[in-house]
């Protein structure tokens, strides 16, 4: 008995160091591509990592992090998938595009209607604003919204940035998630924030609804609110958008007729529908800019070219 558990010792020790040796020899963990990091450990193999490996995707979760040949592998596999099914990404701002909220204590005299019962309220507010008690708050929706998301839904997939707290941080991550920016579609009310990624936007006019909104970006006026009013539903911001939205969709997968629609790259089909909008026009600037100053380098001068005008002194 004695000679027979020494023996099975000696063989459990022997398969443990074989076992140990294997462990840090192992093919399949030193091949292991290490997708990704959770908690400091490969999702794979379960090697520890440094902490800097990869990308971060905090928005997701704090500790999970994708090696860069990850995150290619699932653009192209998402790609694929996306234009197979003819659509494009859509990344939607939310605050000052589709909506607009504001703090309840920010309140003009003129806007205190506004706290009444919603049977009190005029007909277009009663399914269009909300009041959140906890957070002193109140949002309004912009007309033709729920239409908007209807109808944009069909030909691209949306992906809206944060409510009121949206950053340069996360937006970057959404480019950088969604990926190849040949495919992605950005619609915003503030260009600033997008960097690099200009080409794919579209620049939102602006919503206004509440009084402390006009009065944050210097408009000396009453807001939408104050004067009971509202954006036209059938020829406001969204139903405007939202036709160009249909008409690039149009272009790039119908009248570009390249073989491969992955080659394809929605910036030039944005260029060529910018330069739509003054076509054939001409533009004369006379005392506009400084004497001595480049004109072609300034921004009326730019953004007349971007859309189609010949311009001229």
């Amino acid at each position: 008995m004695a000679e027979h558990g020494g023996n099975s010792g000696t063989t459990v020790c022997r398969n443990a160091s074989t076992f140990s040796f294997l462990s840090e020899s192992s093919p399949q963990k030193n091949m292991c591509p290490h997708p990704g990091v959770y908690a400091g450990m490969c999702m794979r193999c379960g090697q520890e990592m440094d902490d800097e490996f990869g990308v971060a995707f905090g928005y997701i979760h704090k500790k999970l992090r994708l090696a860069n040949d990850e995150i290619s592998r699932l653009r192209g596999k998402d790609l694929k998938n996306l234009l197979r099914r003819r659509k494009l990404y859509l990344i939607l701002d939310l605050d000052h595009t589709l909506l607009h909220s504001a703090r309840l204590p920010d309140f003009t005299v003129e806007e205190g209607y506004l706290h009444g019962q919603r049977d009190s309220l005029p007909d277009n507010l009663k399914s269009s604003l909300f009041r959140v008690e906890w957070m002193q708050t109140m949002t309004k929706l912009r007309p033709f919204v729920h239409t908007f998301l209807k109808e944009a839904s069909i030909c691209l997939r949306c992906t809206y940035t944060l409510w009121a707290i949206a950053h340069r941080s996360i937006k970057r991550a959404l480019m950088s998630f969604w990926g190849k920016e040949s495919a992605v579609l950005i619609l915003d009310d503030t260009e600033a924030v997008w960097g690099k990624h200009k080409e794919n936007l579209i620049l939102m006019e602006r919503y206004h609804f509440f009084a402390s909104s006009c009065k944050h970006f210097g408009f000396n006026y009453k807001s939408l609110s104050e004067r009971k009013s509202d954006e036209s539903k059938t020829e406001g911001a969204l139903a405007t958008v939202l036709k160009i939205l249909q008409r690039i969709h149009s272009l790039f997968f119908d009248e570009w007729r390249e073989d491969n629609l992955e080659d394809r790259d929605v910036r030039q089909v944005l260029k060529a529908v910018r330069k739509e909008v003054l076509k054939d026009c001409k533009v004369v600037f006379s005392r506009v800019f400084p004497t001595n100053f480049p004109a072609e380098h300034h921004t009326l001068w730019k953004m007349a070219e971007q859309l189609g005008a010949t311009c001229s002194l």
